[in-house]
């Protein structure tokens, strides 16, 4: 769902005016005004089809300066290529205007079958070291699930558990674990504090997802509030002049972190022409900081 610009224009306001909301300190205030946060892409939808070469040339037109490369897809960035062609494959990004944000992995740790368990903490180190060779900063992972035969309190242990090791092998790569609040169940936030709090390593961290669920309970302060000292370098959003789902709020409340890694888009929609839709969310994306 898509605004006009009459309902652009007054989001653009309620952001301008976030400044005056309660609880905002004149150092909030100074901090929203120096955000640092940077507008990347994700290519799991709109840049499904692309390879590394296409996802540059048009992440450099739309003056979009990060990517993360959702693994299994088009650009082939995975654990079969051989050293050569990791070399290749950092080169290419290291000799543009975009950086190689990480990669985004369907890894997930709530299996009630412990070798299936095992093989997916294997696979995870393979990107793990992937996304070292390639340039990248870090990898996402999933949760990704509950299981009616196994207390819910089991699963978000297990899981956090699993990202407790997978952070520390991680850190040697000088690679950061992201775990994206996803899943069904997985993805409401008090259970995404569980599993981060049982995780309880540095080097794990969360990727907001701008999830409808964000919503529930308490409401979208509450939950952020809840993981907000967990949120690492990534944030996936979907198109930011949507509105069912209040960015204005997410944007300030990064900008009041001092947030400096990226919002990331991940757009659900399939446009005829996607670099056409970069940029018009570039643009909307450029607004809406400059009105902090």
């Amino acid at each position: 769902m898509h605004i006009n610009r009459k309902t652009f224009l007054q989001n653009l306001s309620l952001v301008t005016g976030a400044a005056m909301l309660p609880g905002l300190s004149f150092a909030d205030i100074e901090l929203l005004k120096k955000s640092k946060m940077k507008l990347g892409f994700v290519t799991y939808l709109w840049g499904k089809d692309w390879d590394v070469p296409t996802i540059i040339k048009n992440c450099t037109e739309t003056n979009i300066t990060g990517v993360e490369l959702r693994v299994e897809h088009a650009h082939k960035v995975m654990p079969d290529l051989t050293p050569a062609q990791r070399k290749e494959v950092k080169k290419q990004f290291a000799d543009s205007p975009v950086k190689i944000v990480g990669l985004g992995t369907n890894q997930q740790y709530d299996y009630p079958d412990q070798d299936k368990l095992k093989a997916s903490i294997e696979k995870t180190k393979e990107f793990i070291r992937l996304s070292a060779d390639v340039g990248g900063t870090g990898v996402k992972v999933k949760p990704n699930a509950l299981h009616k035969d196994v207390p819910a309190e089991k699963t978000l242990e297990q899981i956090g558990l699993a990202l407790r090791g997978l952070a520390g092998y991680a850190a040697d790569f000088g690679q950061q674990l992201r775990l994206e609040v996803h899943g069904e169940e997985t993805q409401e936030l008090p259970n995404i504090r569980k599993i981060m709090d049982y995780a309880n390593h540095s080097n794990a961290k969360i990727c907001w997802n701008c999830n409808k669920q964000d919503l529930n309970g308490q409401g979208f302060q509450y939950n952020f509030d809840l993981v907000k000292k967990y949120i690492g370098d990534t944030c996936h959003t979907r198109e930011l002049d949507r509105t069912d789902y209040p960015y204005a709020e997410l944007l300030t409340n990064l900008a009041k972190m001092d947030y400096k890694g990226w919002v990331l888009l991940e757009c659900h929609t399939n446009p005829d022409d996607k670099v056409k839709s970069m940029k018009e969310q570039r643009i909307v994306f450029d607004k809406m900081v400059a009105a902090l």
